[in-house]
């Protein structure tokens, strides 16, 4: 029987950068192993919410239609709340993606005259549209129902500016938006214990505005998630985290009650809310990707850190560095060039499980003030809970990955890139001599 390292080679990696990441790979045990103890806590916290709420074969059920009456995706929402610790959950295919499950909360609760306040920076790119704050926004941004924005920016990159949000917030503000992770942006993703600091200091300057968290690449990485620490409602995307690989669609929305509620009007329609939406038959790709979404989230998390550790060593900047504690799935590394960018997204998309044969390029991808490249064999369309990387094509050249449904992907991947990045001669160093 052929070992691991004879299929690598035959895989096309050469010795050198085997050796290399091998050597790396086994320096990680100890994080591993707490990021396992992290997931087995989760994965009671699911386990325990599908007992609680008496998930059985009646759930997966399909219904088409206007989907009244759909007792698994009522059971399905319910676990959410349960696992969230919220009083209320809205888990629907119809969200198309997290930029769409953003839009419905913010176009259901803020009102014309409102103002919306980002108190962590600009956005992610394709939130600009929606709000109105791009050079061309699209008919139908929030700035066009006549809804303010204002934002404060951190400082270092890393620490909120507590006077400038005191400053910002008056009489219009009406909701808080906290952006987790960090997008297309070098700076440090939250910790649920920071963002429970944030909203404390928010709520005691304004206690009833709303504090709303994009919780995308968070969930499952910590034992805790934004709603436990004071957040009015979460938002994702199923085809990250909580989907765990087996969601082909879908998005959330939990948090109290009437919040929801209003989302679930902006979702449907007024009167309507939660009590229509057919999931023809994909209930039971939620309720299993949601199963497996702690394990599936601790790979991902295992591929990033692993990232950080071989592009550290081999002299790229990274964030987070390769000792930091984790609060997203996202692993930032400057690359420096147009060139390095691409190199490394070929080498990822290389190592995929679906078009493997293909060569990622650059493109204008809408949404985005620049090209764009994005590697993702994946069986799910842009599902970056799958073994993906992409970045914009603009200073500092800095590629985001993220994903690998599990751990041996992932870590195949960042080999490859290293191989392509070398067969480019791209590496700051040899990886001979890197360890």
């Amino acid at each position: 029987m052929k070992d691991l390292k004879q299929l690598y080679l035959e895989a096309g990696i050469d010795e050198e950068v085997y050796d290399f990441c091998d050597t790396v790979q086994k320096g990680l045990k100890e994080r591993f192993e707490q990021m396992d103890e992290t997931a087995e806590y989760n994965q009671m916290k699911v386990i325990r919410a599908m007992e609680k709420h008496r998930v059985s074969a009646a759930c997966f059920e399909s219904s088409t239609g206007y989907g009244y009456d759909d007792f698994g995706r009522e059971t399905l929402e319910a676990v959410y709340a349960e696992v969230f610790g919220t009083e209320s959950a809205l888990v629907r295919p119809q969200l198309t993606c997290g930029t769409h499950a953003l839009t419905v909360a913010l176009s259901a609760l803020l009102r014309p005259g409102d103002e919306l306040l980002s108190p962590v920076g600009k956005p992610y790119d394709t939130l600009e549209g929606v709000i109105g704050i791009k050079k061309e926004n699209p008919p139908g941004s929030l700035k066009e129902f006549g809804i303010t924005y204002r934002q404060t920016d951190l400082v270092g990159g890393e620490e909120f500016d507590f006077p400038a949000i005191k400053k910002a917030i008056n009489e219009k503000t009406k909701l808080v938006t906290i952006q987790r992770s960090k997008g297309y942006d070098v700076r440090k993703t939250l910790s649920v214990k920071k963002i429970g600091e944030l909203i404390a200091f928010i709520k005691n300057i304004k206690p009833d505005v709303i504090c709303m968290v994009d919780n995308c690449y968070g969930e499952f990485v910590e034992t805790e998630e934004p709603s436990q620490v004071g957040a009015d409602l979460i938002v994702g995307s199923l085809i990250k985290n909580p989907g765990g690989g087996l969601a082909p669609v879908g998005g959330y929305i939990a948090g109290k009650k009437e919040y929801v509620e209003l989302c679930a009007y902006r979702l449907t329609a007024p009167g309507l809310g939660k009590e229509v939406g057919a999931t023809l038959g994909i209930n039971r790709s939620f309720f299993q990707g949601f199963f497996l979404a702690p394990v599936v989230t601790a790979g991902a998390l295992k591929g990033a850190v692993f990232a950080a550790n071989v592009y550290e060593k081999l002299g790229f900047p990274v964030l987070p560095d390769g000792k930091e504690e984790r609060h997203d799935i996202i692993q930032a590394i400057t690359l420096g060039s147009p060139e390095g960018v691409i190199a490394f997204c070929k080498g990822i998309q290389a190592a995929a499980p679906v078009d493997s044969h293909v060569a990622p390029e650059p493109y204008a991808m809408p949404g985005y003030h620049s090209d764009v490249i994005m590697a993702a064999g994946a069986f799910v369309q842009g599902s970056s809970i799958e073994l993906s990387a992409d970045g914009p094509i603009e200073p500092p050249y800095a590629v985001y990955f993220q994903g690998g449904l599990t751990w041996y992907h992932a870590r195949f991947g960042i080999t490859m890139s290293v191989q392509y990045m070398k067969k480019e001669g791209l590496l700051k160093k040899s990886p001979g001599t890197s360890v």
